[in-house]
């Protein structure tokens, strides 16, 4: 079962638990606001971003949404939120006032740098958290700094490699589990969740992304029961 909805995330979250759905485990890369600046003058590094403003056009706040993914969520599951470091101390916040228990601070090591006048940055944050008692990752020996190649060709600004989704993914469930990606933007989530088996509900917001990510899912066929 790979079900792909085009709207908003919120309202889209509510029917699923309005219509009784609960999904294994939630691996996702919201959006978030970005600090401005940029390449603003000329003492800036070369290949600064000209400009940090651009990713997303609704912002959806964290209290909003995570309330909704903690209902949506069966008992006894994990959820994987991808974050930069300004949001990150709100993330970490409402995270917990939506029920969810941190379990750790996950670091994706990037095989590129994005130029910046205060360190380089070659990493992203995720908060991996649970609803309810403690389940053991399938792998315990994977470690918190992990190394994945970025992609290449991005439709999206944020992509992310489909390998360290499908890592995420079968460290917390197994073949014919649910995943849900509530901003799945391109489909990578969808995409990892084929590779391995595992069903898939991904919601999202831009047509332009929601179009790809379906193209994508679709090509992707490891599972023979496609449907939208």
């Amino acid at each position: 079962m790979i079900d792909l909805r085009h709207g908003d995330s919120i309202q889209i979250m509510q029917d699923l638990i309005d219509e009784g759905v609960q999904v294994d485990v939630i691996i996702t890369d919201p959006p978030y606001k970005v600090i401005t600046g940029g390449r603003t003058n000329a003492e800036a590094p070369k290949g600064i971003l000209a400009s940090n403003t651009q990713l997303m056009k609704t912002i959806p706040e964290f209290k909003d949404w995570l309330p909704l993914a903690y209902k949506l969520l069966k008992p006894d599951t994990h959820i994987y939120i991808m974050t930069n470091f300004h949001e990150l101390y709100n993330m970490m916040t409402e995270v917990k006032n939506a029920g969810f228990e941190m379990h750790n601070l996950l670091v994706w090591e990037k095989n590129t740098s994005t130029p910046n006048r205060w360190y380089m940055k070659n990493c992203e944050y995720t908060i991996f958290a649970r609803k309810g008692n403690i389940q053991t990752i399938k792998n315990p020996s994977s470690k918190t700094v992990h190394r994945f190649t970025n992609p290449t060709g991005k439709e999206h600004p944020a992509e992310k490699p489909v390998d360290l989704m499908e890592y995420y993914i079968t460290n917390s469930t197994n073949i014919n589990d649910i995943v849900c990606d509530p901003f799945m933007g391109t489909g990578t989530t969808g995409v990892a969740s084929k590779n391995t088996d595992r069903r898939f509900i991904g919601i999202e917001l831009e047509k332009d992304y929601y179009d790809i990510a379906q193209n994508r899912v679709e090509n992707t066929n490891r599972l023979e029961d496609f449907m939208v």
